[in-house]
């Protein structure tokens, strides 16, 4: 029998990721949800040509998951095999098209392989800086994994909850405009909660809108609308890896997991093409850097020396329509009328962006007082890296 070429096939793709020695062995390591711990089980039963057990555990894998048409598949492909070899991966799928065949393999791979090589838990991704206290949770998603991981705001540190297998935009990442059927990179905030009863059935179980476009892809140029976290159709338990318009879709159960845990206007949901991890050591002493950066600006100005302050501020920083040098010239004339300045900063979050854009997104609720003005807000900062030193390149109010 070439029952073999199951597992054989993926294995071999699984060894091209490259991923699986990235930590060292014996470390705690990520959860088991989902039908990721039986799938594996049953293409260790082929490729042990344990084909009956195999079957028994597919049988109780669709008892648990229905409507899994990945599991359908392979039981399909099983049956098959009692009847002649097989010498491919779905054969058993009967009139399926070779495309939806295709759809079923990227899966089955995209969940073994990050079944097989899941990240330590005592690394974080390097995106999530510092939660403010009121966020509690945090979402982090891996496109090229197609994976989500949900974190907790564990007193200011990111711990793991649990992560899902996710699908993502039909023709990759990186949207850039309106009907690209892509999916964004970068940070975004839940902005809103869609219930079954206001959708219909092609969302599932609900859905959640992100703020894409944020105001740095505004500024990028980049535009279209509509991006949501959301379930599956009731018929169907999960969607190929690249299935979406430019969403992020979640298989209902895990959808209605997470969803508990989301609040509106405060939970971030970071979406990266593959995740960068840190150690806690390492995430630790970048999150102190920034710190630092932010409270030396806030000193800066609290010197009233428009220069020191200035020096905060990115070449290609705007505001209110003027270019940096009109701004600092602003700045150094509305400086000349004061005594003295207080700042206070409170509730900080510090979100890294994922993509190839190299920028930190800093949100904060800032206390102002002078000799002949007083006001509080809650402000939004872009830093970027320029000549090796993080400088603002946009704030406003958040």
């Amino acid at each position: 029998m070439t029952t073999r070429v199951f597992r054989a096939a993926l294995a071999a793709l699984l060894l091209c990721s490259g991923a699986a020695a990235a930590l060292a062995a014996g470390a705690a390591r990520y959860s088991d949800s989902g039908p990721e711990p039986q799938l594996a089980r049953i293409f260790d039963l082929i490729e042990e040509n344990r084909l009956e057990t195999a079957y028994e555990q597919t049988q109780a894998l669709l008892k648990a998951y229905p409507t899994f048409r990945l599991g359908h598949l392979i039981k399909g492909d099983l049956l098959l095999a009692r009847t002649r070899p097989l010498t491919a991966f779905g054969a058993g799928g009967g009139a399926a098209s070779r495309d939806k065949v295709a759809d079923l393999r990227e899966e089955a791979l995209a969940r073994l392989r990050a079944y097989k090589t899941k990240p330590n838990t005592d690394y974080v991704p390097r995106y999530l800086l510092q939660l403010r206290p009121d966020q509690k949770y945090a979402v982090v998603v891996d496109t090229q994994k197609a994976r989500l991981y949900l974190y907790q705001n564990d007193n200011g540190q990111p711990r793991f909850v649990a992560d899902y297998y996710v699908s993502h935009g039909k023709l990759g990442t990186d949207k850039l405009k309106e009907g690209d059927k892509k999916t964004p990179i970068g940070i975004y905030h839940v902005t809103a909660s869609l219930p079954r009863q206001k959708l219909g059935d092609f969302y599932g179980s609900g859905a959640f809108p992100i703020s894409y476009p944020n105001d740095w892809d505004k500024r990028m140029g980049r535009n279209g609308h509509g991006i949501w976290l959301h379930g599956t159709p009731s018929d169907t338990f999960s969607r190929p890896p690249k299935a979406s318009d430019g969403c992020v879709v979640l298989a209902n159960q895990d959808l209605d997991a997470i969803s508990k845990n989301f609040q509106v206007g405060l939970t971030p949901v970071i979406i990266s093409n593959s995740i960068e991890w840190l150690s806690l050591d390492d995430w630790e002493a970048e999150r102190k850097a920034l710190l630092g950066m932010i409270d030396e600006w806030r000193r800066d100005w609290e010197s009233v020396d428009t220069d020191r302050y200035g020096r905060h501020y990115a070449a290609k920083f705007q505001s209110d329509g003027q270019n940096h040098a009109q701004w600092i010239e602003h700045k150094r004339k509305v400086n000349a009328g004061k005594s003295w300045i207080k700042v206070a900063t409170q509730n900080i979050s510090m979100f890294r962006n994922p993509g190839n854009e190299d920028y930190v997104v800093v949100t904060f609720e800032q206390d102002y007082k002078s000799s002949n003005l007083s006001n509080v807000m809650k402000k939004r900062q872009y830093w970027i890296k320029e000549d090796g030193r993080w400088k603002i390149v946009f704030e406003g109010a958040a």
